[in-house]
């Protein structure tokens, strides 16, 4: 027996057929970065008169589970991340050997999963059951590496075993999207002067705080989609000030982008709005304007993630 490391960690999925309940087969090994999920019970303290100057017993609260998972954004895992957040998605044959899945927003019914993270020095496994995507956050740079922010909300968190439940978990080799190929275009056409951007998506989920004896959610249901973020440009030309200038508002469609070889990741957003930015000044070096847009889901999906890798099914 050793002491748990991160470096050992194993995190693997499974999506529910019912929400909350575990199913047996289809676990798939899941890269990851860190992770802060974990079932928390807070002790309410007591409020009793007339006991004297000592405090009495605590009375343990509700029990929450919600947390962060930082993932890669890579070429066949993200796949798994990209339908918890926006659903089944339409797969269809691409060129040659690739699969173009296609991810729309808005759909009414989200799945749920099963998360297992395990420590096998001990060893020691908890599943976090009934997890749903909550908020969905990726930032482009120059360089760097290329992670994803999934805020989750899960019913709850079993108790911990020596015994994992995901038995022989799928693998898919991990081939992550480099953010040196990362690109922003306005309508279709490469946005120039970006030095940084950034998207959230939320499904603005609602937990539903049922009385239960275990003292957990019933479940998280989904409310109104926003897509939101920032691009940030050196102050070259008037492409997206004379957009976000315009009398009424004009919408423009942002996409961003990656690519990997024959493979490519694209979250194109159809109808962003821009607000008029401030572009101050404050030394003698290049001036920069910041533009923190929002999409409408009026005339059609907010956002539509377009997935081309090399696996034509993941049942």
């Amino acid at each position: 027996m050793g002491r748990a490391r991160g470096s050992n960690a194993l995190l693997t999925g499974a999506f529910e057929t019912t929400a909350g309940v575990a199913p047996g087969p289809g676990f798939a090994k899941m890269p990851f970065v860190s992770h802060t999920l974990g079932e928390e019970r807070p002790l309410i303290a007591s409020d009793l008169l007339g006991q004297g100057r000592e405090p009495q017993d605590p009375t343990p609260d509700v029990a929450t589970n919600t947390g962060d998972v930082v993932v890669p954004v890579d070429v066949r895992n993200f796949w798994y991340w990209l339908k918890l957040f926006f659903g089944q998605p339409v797969s269809a044959a691409g060129s040659g050997a690739e699969t173009v899945h296609t991810f729309t927003s808005g759909l009414l019914a989200l799945p749920s999963m099963s998360l297992e993270i395990g420590s096998p020095e001990i060893p020691t496994y908890s599943t976090h059951y009934g997890a749903r995507g909550n908020q969905l956050k990726i930032s482009l740079a120059r360089s760097g590496l290329l992670n994803a922010t999934c805020s989750l909300i899960c019913i709850g968190e079993s108790d911990p075993s020596a015994t994992s439940i995901s038995g022989a978990p799928t693998t898919k080799a991990t081939q992550r999207f480099p953010q040196a190929t990362g690109s922003v275009k306005k309508d279709g056409a490469q946005l120039g002067s970006v030095v940084a951007a950034d998207f959230t998506f939320t499904n603005n989920l609602e937990t539903v705080d049922t009385i239960k004896s275990d003292g957990r959610i019933e479940d998280s249901d989904p409310g109104m989609v926003g897509m939101s973020g920032s691009v940030t440009v050196r102050f070259k030309d008037t492409v997206l000030l004379a957009a976000a200038s315009a009398s009424p508002p004009t919408p423009v469609e942002l996409d961003f982008g990656w690519t990997s070889g024959a493979h490519s990741l694209i979250f194109s957003v159809p109808r962003v709005f821009l607000p008029r930015p401030k572009r101050p000044i404050s030394g003698p070096n290049g001036i920069q304007a910041v533009f923190n847009w929002q999409a409408s889901g009026a005339a059609a999906a907010s956002v539509i993630a377009t997935l081309t890798n090399d696996i034509a099914s993941y049942a």
